[in-house]
C-alpha cells in the first residue's frame, strides 16, 4: 500500500492511526512544510522589509465581553501595499484573534489556529477553555521562531469570552511565545502607542458595548494620525476599521454599515476638534 497521495487511492497510514487531539502535532508528523514556521528562509539576506506588514490592531474589555477592532492597511516599507485587509480572524465561537508583522505568516498562523480549535473539539467533544486557546496559540508562535530571528515577525493578540469567569479577557504575546495577560485594554503594531495613549483617556470600567467600539474606533484614528503605516477611516472609498464584539452570545462581527456610522462621526467630530475627546482631569 502506498503511504502517499501520489500513487491514489488510499489514506497514508498516519490518517488511520488514533493520535493527538492537537492537529498542529499530526501536521507535523505527516507534513510539517506545510506549518507557517517551515516556510523557506529569503536567499541572500532578509528581504523582511519587502513583505507586507499588517499594522494596528486594539482592544478593550467592557462589562459582559471584549471588543477586538484593527486598521485596514498593510505596508510594504514605505508603500502601501493594501488599503482593506482585513486582520481579524473568529477562531472560534467565543475567541478571535488579530495579527500585526508578517502578513501571509500571519495570516497562515490564523487560519491554522481556528483549525487546531476545530481539530481538538473533534477529538476531545469538548471545547478548550480561553486559557487552554492562548496556551496553544503561544506553544504555535514559538514554532515561528526560525521565521522571526530572520525577520518575519508576527504578533498576534486573542481575545475571548470566558464563560467560566463570565467576561472578556486579553491575551498578548512576544515574538518567541511568551504569553501575557492583558486588564482592560491592549493594543499591537506600528501605531500601537498612540493607540493605547488614546485608549488610556477613553477607557472606563462602566463602558456600554456601543461606547468600547466607539473607543476603539477613536484610538485606530489617533494612530492613524501619528503613524504612516496606519490607515484612517477612509470615507472616500468607504474602507472603515473592522470591529468584532465577544459576549455570551457568542463572536460577532459587526456590520459594515454599523461602523460607517461610528466612523463618520467620528471623523466629523474631529473637524471640530482635531485632538479628539479628553479624559477628565479629577
Amino acid at each position: 500500500m502506498s503511504e502517499t497521495f501520489e500513487g491514489g487511492g488510499r489514506l497514508p497510514a498516519a490518517f488511520m492511526t488514533p493520535g493527538t487531539s492537537s492537529f498542529t502535532d499530526f501536521l507535523r508528523e505527516v507534513n510539517p512544510d506545510l506549518l507557517p514556521g517551515r516556510s523557506d528562509l529569503p536567499q541572500g539576506g532578509s528581504s523582511a522589509h519587502l513583505t507586507p506588514e499588517a499594522t494596528t490592531i486594539v482592544s478593550l474589555t467592557f462589562p459582559g465581553g471584549v471588543a477586538l477592532a484593527g486598521d485596514r492597511r498593510a505596508t510594504s516599507g514605505n508603500v502601501i501595499a493594501h488599503r482593506d485587509m482585513d486582520k481579524l480572524f473568529r477562531a472560534d465561537e467565543f475567541s478571535a484573534l488579530a495579527i500585526a508583522g508578517a502578513a501571509g505568516i500571519g495570516i497562515e498562523l490564523a487560519k491554522l489556529f481556528q483549525v487546531e480549535l476545530e481539530h481538538y473539539e473533534k477529538m476531545e467533544g469538548h471545547s478548550l477553555s480561553l486559557e487552554g486557546k492562548a496556551n496553544k496559540l503561544a506553544t504555535m508562535i514559538r514554532g515561528n521562531l526560525p521565521m522571526a530571528l530572520q525577520g518575519f515577525v508576527v504578533v498576534p493578540l486573542l481575545v475571548g469570552y470566558d464563560e467560566a469567569h463570565r467576561k472578556g479577557r486579553i491575551f498578548s504575546y512576544d515574538p518567541v511565545g511568551g504569553r501575557y495577560e492583558e486588564h482592560r485594554f491592549h493594543s499591537i503594531g506600528s501605531g500601537s502607542v498612540y493607540a493605547g495613549g488614546a485608549l488610556k483617556k477613553l477607557f472606563t470600567e462602566d463602558l456600554s458595548q456601543d461606547d468600547a467600539v466607539t473607543a476603539a474606533v477613536q484610538s485606530l484614528y489617533d494612530a492613524a494620525d501619528d503613524d504612516a503605516a496606519t490607515g484612517g477611516p477612509d470615507v472616500h472609498r468607504k474602507i472603515y476599521p473592522l470591529v468584532d464584539v465577544i459576549t455570551e452570545d457568542g463572536h460577532r462581527r459587526l456590520p459594515n454599515e454599523e461602523i460607517a456610522r461610528v466612523a463618520e462621526a467620528v471623523v466629523a467630530a474631529r473637524s471640530e476638534r482635531p485632538d479628539g475627546p479628553t479624559a477628565p482631569l479629577r
